[in-house]
């Protein structure tokens, strides 16, 4: 089954006006073209990455990338701002639509300023939450000392099973118990398993805790009902509106109406300034987008590619964590095949594979981290996954030399356009 953008095509010059930019500036015009080569020249690999509607791509190069708009509709620092008022409403009406929330804000300028918002709303200085640990798969947000979350608050890590690859939930209770976090933060970059949001609510309330669910990763599977949704029960649920979801680069926050006047405050004036226009009139269309069928049926394909995909890597030798996925994303440990993570990354990105490396929980080695959402907006099915599979192990293994697979990587992307003129 293939599914690509419910939206029509279209040619350069529409794609972020490169023809105007070729007039006036051919030197970067020629760098965004490079760019835009490689995207469909490679295979997108990436989890966190996807290719935006050529709707998204108008709204972000609209005139709104004019517009100050400090504040939030109807209480504007700046005048002026009544067109960019319905376009805020217009995004934060279909956020809470899609995704059952009373409340949505949708300013931040990405999933960690999201996540800063909201400990903001909840926590002071000092305060300890209670979060995957970062070797774990946990985001850099979740407590890195080179991060503000580790600088300021006292972070303290829960991890996985050291034979299942799955949250160790025994170890989440006995922490909370023992350290009474003031919040708890459930949520991932590198877990292909879906959070059991019911079980972290039931800890959370044990202790008297706040619930944040760190949903970027799978906030998009939640819109196309392929996944569960935090939201019944978070108390905060932050996001990002790119990856699996298909709109701009930016961040949202989710909550219930008793937190909304404080999330607000968090995103304004606390952690940002201006809201991006142009980036949140993206966002209203991403969402409206996400509202249809067609979506859902997109990320129902996106998980049944991942499936295949992680079957067939385990199937020529990669030792797939957790023994599969139910998500967009997959973690593997090439060591099996000889080579290491980081080796691994390289030799595949000579053959046109670009995927992330990743820490492997329990190990000193890095693993691979790679994701089905864009290849599967390109129209890529089942049958390209299992071909996807063979290319990388017979890259890593040495049987195909990386200048080689490129041509056949080249070959099976030419068929999947990311933007057909």
């Amino acid at each position: 089954m293939s599914v690509t953008h419910d939206v029509p095509t279209a040619e350069d010059g529409d794609l972020g006006l490169l023809g105007a930019l070729g007039r006036q500036d051919p030197e970067l015009a020629e760098v965004l073209y490079a760019e835009r080569r490689r995207q469909s020249t490679t295979l997108q690999l990436i989890a966190a990455e996807n290719f935006t509607s050529p709707a998204v791509l108008a709204a972000l190069g609209s005139p709104l990338a004019n517009k100050y708009a400090e504040g939030y509709p109807g209480a504007r620092h700046h005048g002026g701002c009544e067109i960019a008022d319905v376009a805020e409403r217009l995004a934060v009406d279909r956020a809470r639509d899609l995704f059952g929330a009373e409340h949505a804000n949708v300013q931040p300028h990405s999933g960690s300023s999201a996540v800063l918002a909201a400990y903001a709303a909840l926590l002071r200085p000092g305060d300890t939450v209670l979060a995957l640990g970062l070797p774990h798969g946990g985001h850099l947000t979740h407590g890195s000392p080179a991060n503000f979350s580790g600088r300021w608050f006292d972070f303290v890590g829960y991890g996985v099973d050291a034979e299942t690859g799955l949250v160790d939930h025994d170890q989440v209770r006995a922490l909370s118990r023992a350290r009474r976090p003031k919040a708890i933060v459930c949520g991932s970059i590198a877990y292909p398993r879906h959070v059991d949001y019911a079980f972290f609510r039931e800890v959370a309330d044990e202790v008297g805790a706040y619930l944040i669910a760190d949903a970027a990763h799978p906030i998009g599977l939640v819109a196309g009902g392929a996944a569960p949704s935090p939201v019944p029960y978070a108390d905060i649920v932050c996001a990002t509106t790119h990856k699996v979801l298909r709109g701009p680069r930016g961040g949202m926050v989710l909550c219930g109406s008793e937190l909304a006047e404080r999330v607000d405050r968090a995103v304004f004036p606390f952690t940002q300034g201006g809201a991006q226009m142009h980036t949140i009139a993206a966002k209203a269309v991403a969402f409206g987008e996400a509202a249809t069928g067609a979506f859902a049926a997109y990320a129902h394909q996106v998980v049944a590619n991942a499936r295949v995909l992680a079957a067939h890597l385990a199937a020529e030798g990669l030792a797939v964590t957790t023994g599969g996925t139910d998500t967009h994303l997959i973690t593997a440990d090439p060591v099996p095949l000889g080579v290491d993570g980081r080796t691994a990354r390289s030799r595949l990105a000579a053959a046109g594979m670009v995927l992330d490396c990743c820490a492997l929980p329990h190990a000193d080695d890095r693993g691979l981290r790679l994701g089905t959402a864009a290849v599967t907006t390109q129209g890529m099915g089942e049958r390209e996954m299992r071909a996807v599979a063979t290319l990388l192990a017979g890259v890593l293994r040495g049987d195909a030399d990386p200048v080689a697979a490129r041509d056949d990587v080249r070959a099976l992307v030419t068929e999947f356009p990311p933007y057909p003129d």
